[in-house]
């Protein structure tokens, strides 16, 4: 796997209460990925973008939601959601705001 394609697994992180009590109570923080990337690519990519070692990775896909708008139908995308665990003692602080630059 080479490091361009690591980087864009990754999408965002999902920051929601379901993803945080995760967090607390199983070691495991919620990102969105690509829809292609799979388990492997997904574990090297968190290990080398936040530096902590991952202990397994599941993954679902996510359908999307048919949405009205007055007469008109449209559709959202489909994506693809990915719980990481985290071998304990590990953490990923999505909070944080990074320190400003002086």
């Amino acid at each position: 796997m080479n490091q361009e394609r690591l980087l864009q697994v990754i999408l965002a992180p999902i920051v929601s209460e379901k993803s945080t009590l995760l967090a607390e109570k199983n070691q495991q923080v919620a990102f969105r990925v690509a829809t292609d990337a799979t388990k492997p690519e997904i574990k090297a990519a968190v290990e080398l973008l936040f530096n902590v070692k991952v202990e397994g990775v599941s993954t679902l896909n996510v359908k999307g939601k048919t949405k009205r708008f007055g007469r008109f139908v449209g559709r959202r995308k489909d994506w693809k959601k990915a719980y990481v665990s985290l071998v304990p003692g590990q953490e990923i602080d999505l909070t944080a705001t990074p320190a400003a630059a002086e």
